[in-house]
């Protein structure tokens, strides 16, 4: 755990720090529009699967 800390803190205080905050945010990006297409398509996919149950 002490390790993680030590990385985001020496990431924190370099100018690479910028670029893993870019990286963090184009990630946190991703994972919205995953989210969110899951969330979209999560009940269709339950149907879809309920459906072919029933058919059996």
């Amino acid at each position: 755990m002490t390790r993680g800390v030590r990385l985001i803190r020496s990431l924190w205080e370099s100018e690479s720090g910028a670029t893993a905050t870019e990286y963090a945010v184009i990630i946190a990006l991703v994972i919205l529009v995953v989210i969110g297409g899951v969330t979209a398509l999560g009940s269709k996919v339950s149907t879809m699967f309920v459906d072919a149950d029933q058919g059996w």
